[in-house]
């Protein structure tokens, strides 16, 4: 991802006189994360190159751009390579190693391949919390370990790099609106009760992940405070949607790309209110 990414970085700061913004080893560090394991390295270098240059370089590079670029990097993959994107996942292994040693081929890696968590709940079956916080399930980095992303975040937040906001308004939205439409009968999760159905869908997915690290990344997010709520709200709200009435069965990355559309017009309306409320006062 460094490598492919920062080409198409280099060249744009040649072309523009200016310097490799370290923006971009956020970027590459993250794209990894919301990949599946067995992506052959051609697409991720797909990937990461088209969302550094489509989704960060043609809108005038770092601190410009719209959209977060690990999510359009992710989000073409996903359009363009739908069966790479969701047919091969890695089993978890047991011991310290996992299955570090068993990758020798491709066979092998098919051998032990399986559905994600969140796949599986579409076939009416239910991994369950206990795995999906530990992290004994099936799936990218980015949407495995609650606990081990829930720490993560939490230091984020600690060193103020991610705004608490969008992480409150985002799960919490989430939370309510996923209670709301099992109490109505919109939605329903067989044997699991309310509080289970909503505590299993927060450890599932990448939802954690993208409420933590994605999110709350600060170009593509609102500037103001109330803006910040309202933008939580909308990505919470859209990835419940999103999960349980399209044939998608994960709604993080388009959620937030969604996002990161509204949340320009989010702080215009908030200054607007302001200066309303200014001149009134005046």
């Amino acid at each position: 991802t460094y490598a492919a990414g920062l080409s198409v970085e280099a060249i744009f700061a040649i072309v523009r006189k200016e310097s490799i913004n370290e923006g971009f080893f956020v970027t590459g560090f993250l794209f990894p994360l919301i990949m599946p394991p067995s992506t052959p390295l051609w697409m991720v270098a797909l990937g990461v190159v088209f969302g550094v240059f489509i989704g960060k370089e043609l809108f005038g590079g770092s601190g410009r751009n719209v959209f977060n670029p690990a999510l359009v990097g992710r989000c073409f993959l996903a359009l363009a390579y739908p069966a790479k994107m969701s047919a091969s996942w890695i089993s978890p292994g047991s011991g310290m190693t996992g299955r570090l040693f068993e990758y020798a081929s491709a066979s092998t890696v098919d051998a032990v391949s399986s559905a994600t968590p969140l796949a599986l709940a579409k076939q009416g079956e239910f991994v369950s919390i206990s795995r999906m916080f530990l992290g004994s399930i099936s799936g990218s980095v980015g949407e495995t370990s609650a606990i081990a992303i829930i720490i993560g975040g939490l230091f984020l937040l600690s060193t103020r790099v991610a705004n608490w906001r969008t992480v409150a308004s985002t799960l919490g939205a989430f939370v309510v609106l996923t209670a709301a439409l099992m109490a109505g009968g919109a939605i329903n999760y067989g044997q699991l009760g309310i509080f289970n159905a909503v505590l299993w869908h927060l450890c599932a997915g990448g939802l954690l992940f993208g409420a933590f690290y994605m999110a709350t990344d600060p170009v593509t997010s609102p500037t103001t405070n109330e803006g910040k709520w309202f933008y939580g709200i909308f990505i919470g709200s859209m990835t419940v949607l999103i999960r349980n009435f399209t044939g998608y069965v994960e709604g993080v990355t388009f959620a937030i790309l969604l996002g990161n559309i509204v949340a320009p017009i989010l702080d215009e309306i908030v200054f607007a209110v302001r200066l309303r409320r200014l001149r009134s006062e005046g």
